[in-house]
C-alpha cells in the first residue's frame, strides 16, 4: 500500500529490525524522496518564477501617457513608451515578443524529452535553470543598455524558451523515478502548486520594480533560477539506483507470485513475528537471507538498467490516451497562458484608476484560484479514479465562469478577486491535472510492462503540444485586444469547448468502466 505521499510500500522481502518499524533503509528511502519533492517544488517554482516578469513590464514599455506630467515639451502621445513598443502596434509586437518564447519552448520540448531520458537528469535540469537565468536577464538589459531592437527582445526570449524546456521533463520524470502511482494525484496535485507560486513571486518581484528600474524586474528572476540551478547540481539524486534504492514504479515479482518465505535469524538484532517465531522450532536452521535479499535487488536493478531502452516517439503515441490528452492540453493551456501574459495587461485596460504594479498584484489571484484548483482536481482524480471526467467538469464550469468575469471584472474590488479565485480554479484545474498526474500515469502505463524511461517522452509530447497552444494564445489575443478584449474572451470560451469535445471518447469509457465496477460491487454485496 503506499503512503500518505503516494510512494509505494517497499518491497514484502524487506527485513525489519522490529515488527512495525521500518529498516534503515526504508528510512533513507523516505528521507531522500521527501527531499525529491522538495527540491523539484522549489526548482520548477524557479522556473515560472523567472516566466513572469514580460507580462508585468508589457504596462510600462507602452501605457497610458496622456495621464502623465513630461519632463519635456511633446506632442508625442507616446513619449513615456519603450521604443520599439511605442507605436499603435504595440500590442501585436508585444504578442510576438510572447510568441517567440512560447514556440521556442513548445519546439524544444519535443527534443528535451528525448534527451531527458538519455543523460543524467541533474547536469541537465542544471544547465537548463543557469541558462534560463542569464537569457532572462538578457532582456532586462535591453533597458539598462538602451536597446531598442526587435531583434534583441526577441532573440533573448527564443534563447529564454529553448532553456525553459528543460524543466518539465526533468522534474516529471525526476519525481516520477520516486514516487509510485498510489495518490498521485493528490500528491502531484499539491506539487504542482508550484506554478502558481512560481507565478505569484515572479510577478511581486517583477512588479516591485517595473515602475523604478524594469532591469531588475529580470535580473533579479534570473539570479534566482540560477541560483536554484547550482543547487540542483550539488544536490539532487534523480533516481533511487543513484543511491542503491529500488525505483517503485519497477515490478520486482510477477503478479500473483509471492515472495520467499523467509525464516529469522537467530541474532537478536532481527526479530521475526511471534507466530512466526512459534512456528520455527530448536532445530531449523540458522539460514539468513539478507545478503541474498541484497545481491538479488543489485540484480534487479543493474538488469532494468540494462534492459530499458528509451520509448520512440511513434511508440509513446500508441500509448492509450496520450494523444487525446495531448491535444486537450492544447486547448487548456491555451486558455491558461492567455490570462498568464495578458492578464495585467487587461486588468490595467479595464480599470485605468489601476496602476501597472496593482494591476500586477491584482492578477495574482487568479494564480491563488489556480493553486486550490490543481489540488482540488488531484483529490477528486484520486478519489474517483476518473482523471478525463474531472477534467471534463471544470471545463463545463469553467465556459460560462469567463463569461461572467469578463462582464462583471470591473463592478468591485472585491468581486474582481473572488471571481478571479475562482476562473484560475476551473482553468488551471484540468491543466494541472494533465501535465503532473495524468502524464506520469500514462508514462508508466501498463502497456510499457514497467519501462521506466517513456516518462519523459510522454512529458514532453503531452506538454510540449500544450505549449503549442499555450503560444498560440498570446499571439492571437494581443491583436484581438486592439479590436476589443470582448473577442478575446469569446476567444477562450471556445477553446475550452473544444478541450471538452476532445476528452468525450476517455470520459464516455471512464463512465462505463465505473458503471461496471458499480454491478461488480452489487453482486458482490449479494
Amino acid at each position: 500500500m503506499p503512503d500518505w505521499l503516494g510512494r509505494e510500500a517497499a518491497p514484502a522481502h524487506t527485513v525489519r529490525t522490529r515488527p512495525g518499524r521500518t529498516t534503515i533503509r526504508e528510512s533513507t528511502y523516505e528521507k531522500y524522496s521527501t527531499w525529491m519533492w522538495i527540491l523539484t517544488y522549489l526548482t520548477y517554482c524557479s522556473y515560472h518564477l523567472s516566466r513572469k516578469p514580460i507580462s508585468v513590464v508589457k504596462n510600462v514599455l507602452n501605457q497610458n501617457c496622456s495621464n502623465m506630467t513630461s519632463p519635456f515639451q511633446t506632442n508625442d502621445s507616446h513619449w513615456c513608451d519603450w521604443k520599439p513598443f511605442d507605436g499603435d502596434d504595440s500590442a501585436t509586437l508585444l504578442g510576438t515578443v510572447d510568441s517567440s518564447f512560447l514556440f521556442a519552448y513548445a519546439a524544444g520540448m519535443f527534443i528535451s524529452g528525448i534527451i531527458a531520458e538519455r543523460v543524467d537528469l541533474r547536469l541537465f535540469l542544471s544547465f537548463g535553470m543557469i541558462f534560463s537565468g542569464i537569457f532572462c536577464g538578457m532582456f532586462g538589459l535591453g533597458h539598462a543598455f538602451g536597446i531598442h531592437q526587435l531583434w534583441f527582445y526577441i532573440l533573448a526570449q527564443i534563447l529564454c524558451g529553448l532553456m525553459q524546456t528543460t524543466g518539465w521533463p526533468g522534474v516529471v520524470t525526476a519525481l516520477g523515478n520516486w514516487f509510485g502511482k498510489g495518490k498521485r494525484g493528490l500528491i502531484f496535485g499539491i506539487w504542482n502548486s508550484h506554478t502558481s507560486v512560481g507565478n505569484i513571486l515572479g510577478t511581486l518581484i517583477a512588479a516591485a520594480f517595473v515602475t523604478k528600474n524594469w532591469t531588475l524586474s529580470f535580473i533579479i528572476p534570473g539570479i534566482i533560477i540560477a541560483s536554484v540551478g547550482v543547487l540542483v547540481l550539488f544536490f539532487m539524486v534523480p533516481e533511487p539506483s543513484f543511491v542503491g534504492l529500488p525505483n517503485p514504479n519497477m515490478k520486482k515479482d510477477p503478479e500473483g507470485v509471492s515472495p520467499p518465505p523467509r525464516r529469522r535469524m537467530r541474532a537478536d538484532h532481527t526479530w521475526a513475528s511471534e507466530e512466526t517465531a512459534a512456528l520455527l522450532d530448536d532445530d531449523s536452521p540458522n539460514v539468513s537471507y539478507i545478503e541474498k535479499d541484497k545481491k538479488m535487488e543489485s540484480e534487479l536493478i543493474s538488469t532494468d538498467t540494462k534492459e530499458e531502452k528509451a520509448i520512440t516517439f511513434i511508440g509513446a503515441l500508441r500509448i492509450p490516451g496520450v494523444i487525446e490528452f495531448s491535444m486537450c492540453l492544447f486547448f487548456a493551456k491555451l486558455v491558461s497562458y492567455t490570462f498568464l501574459y495578458w492578464l495585467p495587461n487587461y486588468i490595467a485596460n479595464n480599470t485605468p484608476s489601476y496602476s501597472a504594479e496593482e494591476s500586477a498584484d491584482l492578477s495574482t489571484f487568479f494564480d491563488v484560484g489556480g493553486i486550490i484548483g490543481g489540488i482540488m482536481a488531484g483529490v477528486i482524480s484520486d478519489f474517483s479514479g476518473m482523471s478525463a471526467s474531472t477534467c471534463a467538469v471544470m471545463l463545463i464550469f469553467a465556459i460560462p465562469m469567463l463569461f461572467i468575469y469578463q462582464l462583471l471584472s470591473s463592478a468591485s474590488l472585491g468581486l474582481s478577486i473572488f471571481l478571479l479565485i475562482v476562473v484560475g480554479l476551473l482553468v488551471n484545474g484540468p491543466y494541472a491535472l494533465i501535465t503532473t498526474a495524468v502524464s506520469a500515469d500514462l508514462g508508466t502505463h501498463d502497456s510499457l510492462r514497467g519501462n521506466a524511461k517513456a516518462l519523459a517522452t510522454v512529458t514532453a509530447i503531452i506538454d510540449g503540444t500544450g505549449s503549442i497552444g499555450a503560444a498560440v494564445g498570446p499571439l492571437i489575443a494581443g491583436p484581438v485586444s486592439e479590436l476589443d478584449w470582448n473577442y478575446v474572451f469569446y476567444m477562450l470560451m471556445v477553446a475550452d469547448v473544444l478541450a471538452l469535445l476532445l476528452l468525450t471518447r476517455l470520459v464516455i469509457n471512464e463512465l462505463r468502466q465505473w458503471r461496471q465496477r458499480r454491478r461488480q460491487n452489487y453482486h458482490h454485496s449479494l
